[in-house]
């Protein structure tokens, strides 16, 4: 049958290495498609036999359509660089693949955030589910350039094991990551012809920070629970008020993006 892991990377030297560890002894091949990394994550790769493939960035449905087709084998575990394979969730796909188990043509997986060194089990973090195991044939992502989404026709399965999402190593890498997330989150809905408006760049983040921490019980992640939700309220109203910038300067924008 083979596994294929497919990953697209841009300077993940930090996280990698976790990530091709914990797939290695169920990978029949390891896919990376890379968006112009200048750090270390090519050595990193090709130390876990990668093939590697260079791609200007196509956004997020792109670039993991990209990485799907280079695939050879029947079988892809799509994942990103910062994601690590839980144990139970590795003998799992192994007992999907090798057919120990009746199993159908795509599943979804039970994902859990790790944000700042731990592990958040509250405020809407943990327990959401993305399907990231499938045959090859069974469908593609959608072309988002963020918030992407596997599209198939398939019955699609429930995978409880879990995969460990290392959302932000620290408050500095959440920051390094959040200038680029709301700037293609606003693009994104430029193209889509959304509009902003005060509730959207004033309330909708108070709205946000409510849910997540008093509505979501964040408060019962501690520190980082709150922090999490201070940031997350702060990346809506930064995303929004991008938009408007966006309309405001729309002519060269437009050109931009057709470039």
């Amino acid at each position: 049958m083979g596994l294929s892991v497919s990953i697209i990377t841009f300077n993940e030297e930090k996280n990698l290495g976790r990530t091709l560890e914990s797939i290695k002894n169920i990978a029949d091949e390891i896919i990376i498609v890379d968006s112009g990394s200048t750090d270390k994550t090519k050595e990193i790769a090709l130390g876990y036999g990668a093939k590697i493939y260079d791609q200007k960035w196509l956004g997020y449905g792109g670039q993991r359509n990209l990485a799907i087709e280079k695939s050879t084998n029947k079988w892809i575990l799509n994942i990103d660089a910062d994601e690590e394979i839980s144990l139970e969730l590795n003998k799992k796909i192994e007992e999907i693949i090798t057919e120990k188990i009746p199993s159908l043509d795509v599943y979804e997986i039970n994902f859990s955030s790790v944000c700042f060194g731990k592990e958040l089990k509250h405020g809407g973090w943990s327990g959401s589910y993305h399907i990231r195991l499938f045959k090859k044939e069974a469908g593609r992502f959608n072309l988002n350039m963020v918030h992407e989404k596997f599209e198939t026709s398939k019955v699609v399965g429930k995978l409880k094991e879990k995969i460990l999402h290392h959302s932000y190593i620290n408050l500095e890498d959440y920051f390094i990551k959040f200038n680029r997330y709301t700037t293609e989150g606003a693009l994104e809905y430029y193209k889509k012809n959304k509009k902003t408006s005060l509730f959207q760049i004033v309330l909708n983040p108070l709205y946000k920070f409510i849910r997540m921490y008093f509505l979501r019980l964040g408060f019962l992640d501690g520190i980082e629970g709150f922090l999490i939700a201070v940031v997350s309220s702060l990346y809506t109203m930064v995303k929004y008020f991008k938009l408007r910038e966006i309309y405001r300067n729309s002519a060269y924008i437009d050109k931009k993006i057709t470039e």
